[in-house]
């Protein structure tokens, strides 16, 4: 027997299958981003200024570089977004736990890459003085605060941590351990500097949300909301002049970038050269995310080389752009070195499967 054709529910289930293909996956989508001079300019700002200190002509560019995502860590794509990133080779597709922390909001993201960024340049200002052999100076600093916390309207995020309860902040974990120290409830004075000016402020404890070991009613751990790290500056001010960007990966081109200002002739020899990598205080540059779509960017840019951190080789090897040379790094001395010997016509070595 013949069935009827009922026009009415092949409309239904294509709705439905349309539907479904609209319903994110857990992906996150990455493509190559806005492409920064670290020693040029944005919307009439330097990215890198530097005063109270002796500067030198620069030329070409040393560009830092990112990476654009759409997915974000609760969104998701559509099967359509997806399916795009996967076949184009300019993109490339993530699972979203490996992008991030499972259950972490998009406030919570945004925060944390504007914190890596900060921090960065922080790093950056440390390494390339202490390359220079210039004097470098520390602090302790609130990082973040966060909301409907005990610290919350009391202390904020750049404030400069003196002491703690009167025993000097020497260092991040000294701030930890005082504050862990108290019984939950303690009464906390944080002798801070903000805007050149010191004061002294209480900020009561209460217990830690987190607390694996006990309830929240019976938590052992004090609490007070804020994120403390290490602050680095030298005996002059340099100061970063770029807004919306996040995460620490420009930190190595920062550096790269306030050594040539400090220091006579260019350093790239006027050309276009590009790269990417975090750094910490001593000068170790470490891997990134997106390193593909970092040199398509950097391609796409007029960059003749890229700074590859050598922790990102195996991801390098195979995809690197036509004319473009990629060169790896170790350290911060590595890069420098690196660019002056391509800019004097020198062989640069490339990344290794050994």
């Amino acid at each position: 027997m013949l069935k009827r054709f009922n026009p009415g529910l092949t409309i239904v289930t294509m709705a439905v299958i349309g539907l479904g293909l609209l319903i994110p996956v857990p992906y996150v989508l990455l493509t190559p981003g806005p492409v920064f001079n670290t020693i040029g300019s944005v919307d009439g700002k330097d990215l890198i200024r530097i005063s109270g200190a002796t500067t030198y002509p620069t030329g070409g560019q040393l560009d830092m570089l990112t990476v654009s995502e759409f997915g974000g860590p609760q969104q998701g794509l559509d099967i359509f977004q997806a399916i795009k990133g996967l076949l184009d080779g300019t993109e490339k597709v993530l699972p979203r736990e490996a992008v991030y922390d499972e259950g972490i909001s998009s406030h919570e993201a945004a925060q944390q890459n504007a914190e890596a960024f900060s921090s960065s340049q922080s790093y950056a200002t440390a390494a390339a003085l202490s390359y220079l052999k210039l004097p470098v100076h520390d602090s302790v600093y609130i990082s973040s605060v966060g909301e409907g916390v005990p610290a919350q309207g009391k202390l904020h995020a750049g404030d400069t941590i003196i002491a703690v309860d009167g025993n000097p902040a020497s260092d991040p974990d000294h701030v930890v351990n005082a504050v862990h120290s108290k019984p939950i409830g303690s009464t906390l004075i944080f002798t801070i500097e903000r805007a050149g000016h010191k004061s002294d402020v209480s900020v009561v404890s209460a217990p830690h949300p987190d607390d694996p070991t006990t309830t929240k009613d019976e938590s052992t751990v004090g609490y007070v909301g804020i994120g403390v790290d290490v602050s680095y500056r030298g005996d002059f001010p340099i100061e970063f002049g770029v807004d919306g960007v996040g995460g620490p990966s420009a930190g190595t081109m920062f550096a790269v970038g306030i050594i040539d200002k400090l220091t006579p002739g260019m350093l790239n020899g006027g050309k276009n050269i590009a790269g990417t990598g975090t750094i910490d205080p001593d000068g170790v540059v470490g891997a990134i995310g997106g390193i593909q779509q970092k040199m398509i960017a950097a391609k796409n840019a007029g960059a003749t080389l890229f700074l590859a951190p050598i922790d990102n080789c195996d991801e390098v090897i195979g995809h690197v752009p036509a004319g473009l040379t990629v060169t790896p790094m170790a350290t911060l001395s590595d890069a420098v070195h690196r660019i002056e010997d391509f800019t004097a016509g020198k062989h640069v070595p490339a990344c290794s499967t050994n």
